[in-house]
């Protein structure tokens, strides 16, 4: 007999983002308006709402609008700094060439939207939940997936408190709790650890073109006052990425003489020596960064892979008892490098096919009517227009791929279907071996513009109970000393932008992977980019990981 204690929920959530709060707070208002009881849980491993959330961000607000109309008039935060200017820089080593708007399809535009702190509005988003009943449980991990004897899922299990890394029961254990739904919906993010199982056992993927990502790191920094103007938003391509990587960066003026920086690199890239996070730190000496950086102070770190596939690597959204909503679906618009009007919206349509299907009385099946309302939305028909951008970046490198992926969009833009839907492949097979190419030069950090992992790891608040199983696991602990290390030369030594593996004792000829766990910032590019797919994250207690202020 099971030790956990469960508790029944007309819909169990996995994840307090856009996504899970904007579904949570439909359903209850469909209840509302029908007036119907309905249970709603949400569960958050973060230690508080938005304390893993991490994004640019400029966000849409169209999503937002259908939700909670009068969002501005509620004090929401994210109304505070309207796009008032729209940049994009192409960058050489020392020069910036600013792409004219005519360029670009007005949908690139920025027009209608704000820039800010996702997590703020994560924050007011539960408490506008809240106010309608919703239960959020920040702290604890949705764990393990429950199923019913004929398959289908039954709710969630949160992760056991107290478990000591040899795993025995600590003195202060408390087992896990089951929670029981008629819907379990899994707004994991990115590469999300249940959705990883659900996609598994249901072959969700079996449809669709893999998944691939993007790493974005992201540093907030306080600027000199006459260097800074809120509602100015600039995104950047080319250097300091060389031919076999892709990715770009972004510099959006925000509140209180913030400004968020940041650099995506496409984890789709060749050169096992390439790191993500010094990527980001050499793109900061452009003197056209470095300049805006200079006199300013860096206040905040943090990390986070984002879904670069598209329509085409979206998968089957449903399964018997549950649904895929937001980024755990993978439902950004890279061109636009924006996904939470369209978490939101996806998991808006997840909630209406839920809530029917409850005062019908079918409950457990799958929610079919959320896909079908998916393909006539207007998501599905921004996801078309720039389904290509990727793939066509990829193939024919930065400045020429972007340059067709543009008359692509045109294209699409005009109503003139382009002929075909392109392909991905997967971002941990691109690796080539460390013989048959060069490592990049990389700036040593001075601790004012550029600085190194760890003291960024600092910065993002990150914390895990050092005394618990290591959620970083390895399939056969061999492989990385015995495969990665002759072929890769280790690529998780870079790869990672928290400092987590660490290969020592080459220096005696007795070389160790190591896993500093207690670094990670739960950003999943291990579990993506390891060329073996050999590590294995999965969720650590409740309440560990970075601790984002207003990221």
């Amino acid at each position: 007999m099971s030790e956990r204690e469960s508790m029944p929920y007309d819909v169990v959530i996995v994840g307090a983002g856009p996504a899970g709060l904007s579904a949570a707070i439909r359903l209850k208002q469909l209840a509302t308006q029908a007036g119907a009881e309905l249970s709603v849980c949400v569960l958050e491993k973060g230690s508080e709402v938005g304390a893993h959330i991490l994004s640019g961000a400029v966000i849409d607000p169209r999503a937002l609008d259908e939700l909670i109309p009068d969002w501005k008039e509620r004090g929401c935060p994210l109304a505070e700094v309207p796009v008032t200017e729209n940049l994009h820089w192409v960058l050489t080593p020392a020069r910036k060439f600013v792409l004219p708007h005519l360029w670009t399809p007005p949908f690139l535009h920025n027009k209608g939207t704000y820039t800010g702190s996702l997590g703020n509005l994560c924050r007011w988003l539960a408490g506008q939940a809240e106010e309608l009943g919703v239960e959020i449980f920040p702290g604890f991990a949705a764990a393990e997936i429950l199923f019913h004897d004929d398959g289908r899922v039954k709710g969630v299990a949160t992760g056991d408190m107290g478990v000591a890394r040899d795993g025995t029961r600590k003195p202060d254990w408390q087992p896990g709790l089951e929670l029981h739904a008629k819907y379990t919906f899994l707004a994991e993010g990115v590469r999300g650890h249940l959705t990883k199982e659900v996609i598994r056992t249901f072959d969700l993927a079996r449809d669709s073109q893999p998944q691939v990502y993007g790493l974005g790191i992201k540093e907030l920094w306080d600027v000199a006052p006459e260097k800074h103007h809120p509602g100015r938003v600039i995104h950047t391509q080319g250097w300091p990425l060389g031919d076999d990587a892709n990715g770009g960066g972004w510099i959006y003026h925000q509140a209180n003489g913030q400004v968020s920086i940041g650099f995506v690199t496409w984890l789709g890239y060749t050169n096992p020596y390439l790191s993500p996070f010094q990527e980001m730190q050499k793109w900061k000496t452009h003197p056209a960064v470095a300049d805006l950086l200079a006199d300013g102070k860096r206040v905040s770190y943090g990390a986070r892979a984002i879904n670069d596939g598209g329509l085409q690597s979206i998968p089957k959204l449903v399964f018997p008892g549950g649904a895929l909503i937001g980024c755990s679906a993978g439902f950004l618009n890279v061109p636009r490098i924006k996904g939470t009007h369209g978490a939101q919206k996806s998991a808006m349509l997840a909630a209406e096919a839920a809530f029917a299907a409850i005062q019908a009385g079918r409950e457990g099946d799958e929610l079919t009517a959320y896909p079908q309302a998916f393909e006539t939305s207007w998501l599905h028909k921004e996801l078309s227009v720039v389904r290509n951008v990727v793939p066509l970046v990829k193939k024919f490198g930065d400045l020429l791929g972007s340059g067709i992926a543009g008359v692509a969009m045109w294209m699409e833009h005009l109503g003139l279907k382009w002929p075909v839907t392109m392909k991905h492949h997967p971002d941990h097979e691109t690796l080539w071996r460390k013989d048959l190419v060069q490592p990049p030069v990389y700036p040593k950090p001075d601790g004012v513009l550029t600085f190194d992992r760890l003291s960024s790891v600092f910065l993002s608040n990150t914390n895990h109970e050092e005394d618990q199983p290591v959620h970083l696991t390895l399939r056969d602990p061999d492989v990385p000393i015995d495969y990665d290390l002759p072929m890769y030369d280790e690529p998780a030594q870079r790869y990672c932008p928290a400092g987590v593996y660490e290969v020592v004792g080459q220096d005696t000829n007795d070389p160790r992977f190591v896993i500093n766990a207690q670094n990670c910032v739960h950003c999943k590019t291990c579990d993506i980019k390891d060329p073996t797919q050999n590590i294995n994250w999965v969720v650590p207690e409740g309440g560990g990981g970075p601790n984002y202020p207003n990221m």
